[in-house]
């Protein structure tokens, strides 16, 4: 089975960081700021021995692969920011490609979404900062050669000779089957047999108002796609499949607070069950047969949005590992491909992270290498 999280490489400053947030942004900023929202809130989260690491650094790079690698993940998927031309974070994926001795395989997702004020322009209408424009035809030929080299490296993750094109929100793209054909007859062109198209975003892979014939796999991007999925912003009725389930976990852990509301308010923070939204995830049947599964450690959001944030509770080390494990089953027998994707390797401000912190040190990664050697 491959385990490939997503890679979050915000943890450098670039111009435009500074001149949008302020001199040295990164996303560590957002993290070292954090404030516990109530009673038992985990923040700020601290990463293991204080390592507020710098991705310019290429023994940062070399640390994390050699980390994920030990602990049995296959690859990292890559968040690529390309703009017509203007590159932002592209500092991490252009190293590791200039250090071909680093043993860690990788893929691109394109996160083709605009960036704006929201973090800041909470009571107001977000300002964009920096947009796209998908009809430029020859941008389509600048950005599939900008690519190229990282899909003719031996590490990039491949499918019967075709690299992974992971694209977050396709749908955004007006003319996007047309240039998926130029990008298909392009890779062809230098030897590859296609490009395995991949789309990402849960609102995208839960919209079903838009094409995707031309994409080979959607991933289940956890836990948004199934809380859409499920309906979770109100109180629902939880299959009893599930109950016994999360009855099971909740003795195990010797949790006593009840499975429902699935999603409840506390002093306006939205507060989500971790039982109840995995439990859901592993009874669920894809609903295609062009589904990836997806894992997610944990998620808060609240380091980046306040009190407009949400998050998870019942969450641990414990549980991911036995839902984790369950997952890999699931995806054994439920699924078409060995790849599952893992909210994520380095999401801090998000609370979604495999890296080590200073609350559980190396278990998160020791769960899933455990995981793995039970589905073994």
């Amino acid at each position: 089975m491959k385990i490939i999280p997503f890679y979050l490489p915000q943890f450098h400053t670039i111009p435009e960081n500074d001149k949008w947030w302020g001199k040295g942004f990164t996303e560590w900023v957002n993290v070292k700021n954090a404030k516990p929202l109530f009673d038992g809130h985990n923040q700020p989260r601290v990463p293991f021995n204080r390592n507020y690491y710098d991705l310019s650094d290429v023994e940062t790079l070399k640390w994390q692969c050699n980390i994920a690698r030990k602990y049995g993940i296959y690859g990292f998927c890559m968040y690529h920011y390309w703009f017509n031309g203007h590159l932002l974070l592209e500092k991490p994926m252009e190293m590791l490609l200039a250090h071909p001795e680093i043993d860690i395989n990788y893929c691109i997702s394109w996160a083709n979404h605009d960036w704006n004020d929201a973090w800041k322009a909470q009571d107001g209408a977000p300002k964009t900062l920096i947009a796209h424009d998908f009809d430029d035809e020859q941008d389509w030929v600048n950005h599939f050669n900008y690519m190229l080299p990282f899909f003719k490296d031996s590490r990039y993750i491949s499918e019967n000779n075709k690299p992974l094109m992971i694209i977050y929100v396709p749908n955004l793209i007006r003319k996007l089957d047309k240039m998926l054909d130029l990008w298909t007859k392009m890779s062809k062109a230098v030897g590859f047999d296609g490009l395995t198209y991949i789309y990402q975003s849960a609102a995208a892979a839960y919209d079903n108002s838009w094409d995707k014939s031309g994409f080979d796999y959607g991933i289940e991007m956890n836990p948004q796609y199934i809380n859409l999925l499920c309906k979770s912003n109100e109180p629902q009725r939880i299959p009893f499949s599930v109950i016994k389930t999360v009855r099971f976990v909740k003795r195990m852990f010797h949790i006593k607070r009840s499975i429902a509301p699935f999603m409840y308010k506390h002093k306006n923070v939205r507060r989500l069950d971790y039982d109840v939204c995995w439990g859901n995830i592993i009874s669920h049947k894809p609903v295609t047969d062009k589904m990836i599964p997806c894992a997610f450690t944990d998620w808060d959001n609240t380091p980046r949005h306040r009190m407009n944030g949400y998050l998870y509770d019942g969450v641990s080390v414990e549980k991911f590992q036995y839902y984790f494990r369950k997952l890999l089953l699931k995806a054994q027998k439920e699924y078409p491909t060995d790849m599952v994707f893992v909210f994520a390797w380095n999401e801090w401000a998000e609370g979604g992270y495999l890296e080590p912190d200073e609350r559980n040190g190396y278990a998160l990664l020791q769960s899933v290498k455990d995981a793995l050697m039970e589905y073994k």
